[in-house]
């Protein structure tokens, strides 16, 4: 599998980014990008799992449901300590959660983001699209 370098951003909002083919084979590369820059951020084991199924579902999105030769793998760390995990692809369809049969192998991957984000949405560009979620970091209590 051909994969570019993973992109550190310099200024601005700490960030990740890395261009993957857009190829089942992805989906592993993408969790693993995910686990990597959440351990790299000292971020608890459980957000990184929420945010390892999360690109999951969206990098299978985009693999299942697009024309598009490779997607963009985004992990963001906002202001206030939130992480914003995204995949864009090229196309115009935006997407939408199913409601998937019990016996259903697949069409609950939104469904399974929007449960385990504090939200999801799509941004439009011309070029295509990136659907984000917004995973929470939890909150240090004090005594």
């Amino acid at each position: 599998m051909t994969r570019t370098a993973v992109q550190p951003n310099v200024t601005g909002t700490p960030s990740y980014s890395e261009v993957l083919p857009c190829i089942p084979a992805s989906v592993g590369r993408a969790r693993a990008l995910v686990s990597s820059v959440l351990a790299t951020w000292g971020i608890d084991d459980d957000l990184a799992d929420c945010g390892e199924v999360i690109v999951s579902e969206l990098m299978a999105n985009a693999v299942r449901h697009t024309w598009t030769h490779r997607s963009k793998v985004i992990i963001e760390r906002q202001a206030d300590g939130s992480v914003r995990i995204g995949v864009s692809d090229r196309s115009h369809v935006l997407p939408c959660v199913q409601r998937a049969t019990d016996d259903a192998e697949t069409g609950r991957g939104l469904l399974l983001a929007s449960a385990l984000s504090r939200s999801w949405f799509c941004e439009t560009h011309r070029w295509g699209k990136v659907t984000w979620a917004v995973v929470e970091a939890p909150t240090e209590s004090t005594p």
